[in-house]
């Protein structure tokens, strides 16, 4: 069976030097193509943002409309006539 090199298994993110030797090297690759790199990856990052969040205005619409469906429909309050008439009192009158 293939076994994984325990050196290899755990190797971990580069560090503080490991950073700048790679940053100098993309620098060297990019050159200067990076400006319309850098522009090229901001504008997919606004249209991954955009597409989220039509899909969460979708799911949340759909959640609305599937809430509507399962309730019930709202009643109004019934009148109910007394059958006994209101007795009214005029305080401070006679006849």
């Amino acid at each position: 069976m293939f076994q994984i090199p325990v050196n290899v298994a755990f190797i971990g993110l580069p560090g503080g030097s490991e950073w700048i030797v790679l940053l100098i090297f993309g620098l060297l690759i990019f050159g200067k193509r990076l400006p319309d790199v850098g522009k090229s990856l901001g504008r997919s990052i606004v249209e991954f943002k955009k597409g989220l969040k039509g899909i969460e205005d979708d799911i949340e619409k759909a959640v609305e409309h599937d809430q509507k469906d399962m309730l019930p429909p709202p009643e109004t309050p019934k009148r109910t006539e007394t059958s006994e008439p209101v007795a009214h009192t005029n305080s401070g009158t006679s006849h």
